[in-house]
């Protein structure tokens, strides 16, 4: 069993303070870490167990954040801008490797954690890989609906006191940020075509079959578009949390993925 212990930071950007999570094995086989971005509702404490799991199984060291106004970030009072995908590679991400002392490094993002990994890896050539889980890379219709139903869900009694346990009085802010943007007639036509041919490094793909936010098209269109070799995993009987609801299959899928940039990266 690798022993791994945690270390908990802050850092200051010119908008606020941003939480970090850190899982440090006692004898990395790796000095490159993995960064972790959580999705539209997500901060460090929903990807519960999976960090530390991670760090585990591939005895790397693993960061995660919470971007500003989620989870234990400090508040932002105003909504992001429909730009939020590109400024978090530009603003929010270059303080956290700063902070963290970081130079090459590997991406794990999952919905738009997983759009905005992406993004990243297209700016920034210290990015080694990429692991993308049911990132979105575009505005479907099944996206549309899809959070149509959760916004309608949020509504009834008790829905908004689940997130109030993670994100405590930003909770209806993170639910806002998520849906207003999304669902305003400005985003419809967002896509990574802006950045996605930047794309050096190798990527992995993960979605599952019955993701109720996006269809199959998107990791075809991450695979096809990326300007590097891309390796798709549909994971069959999975909605948009493979990463809980078949963490084997996945976990064991960034293994193999990893395992083979450690072998190229011994072979240069």
């Amino acid at each position: 069993m690798v022993n791994i212990t945690t270390k908990e930071s802050k850092v200051e950007t010119s908008e606020g303070c941003l939480y970090i999570k850190e899982w440090i094995p006692e004898q990395p086989s790796s000095d490159i870490p993995l960064i972790m971005l959580h999705d539209s509702l997500g901060c460090v404490g929903l990807w519960k167990a999976f960090p530390e799991l991670l760090a585990s199984k591939l005895s790397r060291h693993v960061i995660a954040y919470d971007r500003l106004g989620f989870g234990l970030s400090d508040v932002r009072n105003e909504l992001p801008s429909v730009d939020f995908i590109k400024e978090e590679a530009s603003i929010y991400f270059p303080a956290i490797k700063k902070h963290c002392s970081i130079q090459q490094y590997m991406l794990l993002g999952h919905s738009v954690g997983g759009g905005m990994s992406l993004n990243i890896a297209a700016t920034d050539k210290d990015c080694i890989a990429v692991v993308s889980i049911s990132a979105q890379a575009f505005v479907e219709d099944l996206t549309l609906k899809g959070i149509i139903d959760a916004k309608e869900m949020f509504k009834k009694p008790g829905q908004i006191e689940r997130l109030k346990k993670w994100h405590d009085d930003k909770a209806q802010w993170v639910l806002n940020a998520w849906t207003n943007v999304w669902l305003s007639p400005t985003f419809a036509q967002w896509n990574l075509g802006y950045c996605i041919k930047d794309i050096t490094c190798p990527v992995l793909v993960i979605h599952g079959e019955n993701d109720e936010y996006g269809s199959n098209a998107f990791p075809e269109y991450i695979a096809d578009n990326v300007s590097s070799v891309a390796t798709i995993n549909i994971i069959k009987g999975c909605g948009h949390m493979p990463h809980h609801e078949k963490t084997s299959e996945v976990v064991d899928s960034i293994i193999g993925f990893v395992n083979t940039i450690e072998i190229e990266e011994c072979l240069i």
